[in-house]
Order: C-alpha cells, then structure tokens, then sequence
C-alpha cells in the first residue's frame, strides 16, 4: 500500500456533496442525512453531526400501541431515534453494506436489525413472527415499512435478491434474510434432516418460504438477532 501524504489522505476521504438528495451515499458504509425537519434513524447509528439537530429516542405514544404489546411479548424490537432540525447528520451501523431504496407508494419488509433510516414520509410497523421467536434466540422480528420516500438499509456484506414466483418459491435462513418485497407474507417450516446443512444458529432447522410473486433479499451472513437483556428467560 502505498504512503500518501497528510494533505492527500484528507483530500482523498473529505466529504463531498454528489447529488442533491437528502439521502446521500459517502461510501458504501457511510450514509450523509441533509436534514431539514426530520428523519428517523436507527439509534446508536450516529457517528457524526453538524449543525442544529435535536436528537430523541422514538417515544411511547409514536410507536403505537400494536408496537408495544409485540415488544412486551417478545422482548424486542428496533429502537428508532428521530433526527429534527437543520444539519447534516452522519450514519453507520457495525461497518455493514448500505442501500438506499425509494418507495413510491409501496412496501417493503426489512429485517428489524437491518433499518437504518428513513424519511419521514414512511410509515413503519413492527411485524413479528411467533413461531420463530420460540425456536431461535432473540426470535425474529421485521419492520414494514411503506409510504412515499427514500429508506436505508443495511446488510453484511454484498446482499443479493432472489426472484419468488408461483412455480418457484425461495427458501431462506431466517438469519441471512435482509428484506422481503410487501406482496409476500412468508411461511415459517422446519426440516430435522437440513440441520447439518441449512444455517450453524440455534435456528439452523428453522427456514422462511417464500411462495407468491415478488422478491427475497439475503446476505452472505448470519445475523445475530437482537435481545433485551433477561429476554426469554424463564
């Protein structure tokens, strides 16, 4: 690797402004939020900021009563935070892959670990699904996400999408499923004879099928799902 100077490192890697949009990619890693009113983010992503921004952890009252009762039962959840103000704010989250997706007036399913932001023009609702929060720890838990506007999210490493058709269904390790498109409502089906070879989780028997018509986004990676301390102890 060659040396450069101090001059050409912070030449190379200063923040440069591309495209207009509130929503701008500075790497594949870092995501720039122009804010002007308000965005919600996924909390603890800030890793930079600049200007007048006022940050708040998602309130009891905004997340409905619908969102409460599902993280009471389960114990999880995504903790949003909303960024209001006039600024530029700075997200990441554990160094993962970020994609930037405008929905106009569709829908989409993202894995609760896997929401970075978006505007505020998007609805959001936690979705769980029981049978596997009883099969693997932590469970699993998704957030639909649907409306008009940009959302960001994240996966390890390079994601890829599967094409789901009525003749075709897709089979997934609920561990490695980033996001799923808002037509499909997945199946939740175990097979004894895959644990050697589908997933290395404690889930590792659990699959999703997806039969329908729409898509499946997965990673090359098995995520650890998040759990509130003491969650799902007896």
């Amino acid at each position: 690797m060659s040396v450069r100077s101090l001059k050409e490192f912070v030449e190379s890697s200063r923040q440069k402004d591309a495209s207009p949009e509130p929503f701008e990619l500075e790497s594949s890693h870092l995501l720039e939020v122009k804010l002007s009113g308000r965005v919600w983010a996924k909390a603890g992503a800030m890793v930079a900021y600049r200007g007048a921004v006022k940050f708040t952890r998602q309130g009891v009252l905004e997340q409905g009563l619908g969102n409460l009762l599902k993280k009471a039962l389960t114990g999880e959840g995504t903790q949003l935070m909303k960024m209001e103000g006039q600024g530029r704010v700075y997200l990441a989250d554990s160094g993962k892959k970020i994609t930037l997706l405008r929905l106009a007036g569709e829908s989409i399913y993202v894995n609760g670990n896997d929401v970075l932001a978006f505007e505020d023009g998007i609805a959001s609702d936690i979705t769980m699904m029981r049978r596997v929060a009883g099969m693997m720890s932590g469970g699993l838990f998704n957030v639909r996400l649907s409306g008009n506007g940009v959302v960001a999210i994240t996966s390890h490493y390079e994601p890829l999408t599967l094409a789901v058709t009525p003749d075709q269904p897709v089979f997934c390790d609920p561990n490695s499923t980033v996001a799923w498109s808002g037509s499909l409502n997945p199946d939740i089906v175990t097979d004894i004879s895959l644990g050697t070879l589908f997933g290395r989780g404690s889930g590792e028997t659990v699959q999703l099928k997806f039969a329908g018509e729409g898509w499946v986004v997965v990673q090359p990676y098995e995520e650890v799902y998040f759990q509130q301390p003491g969650a799902g102890r007896g």
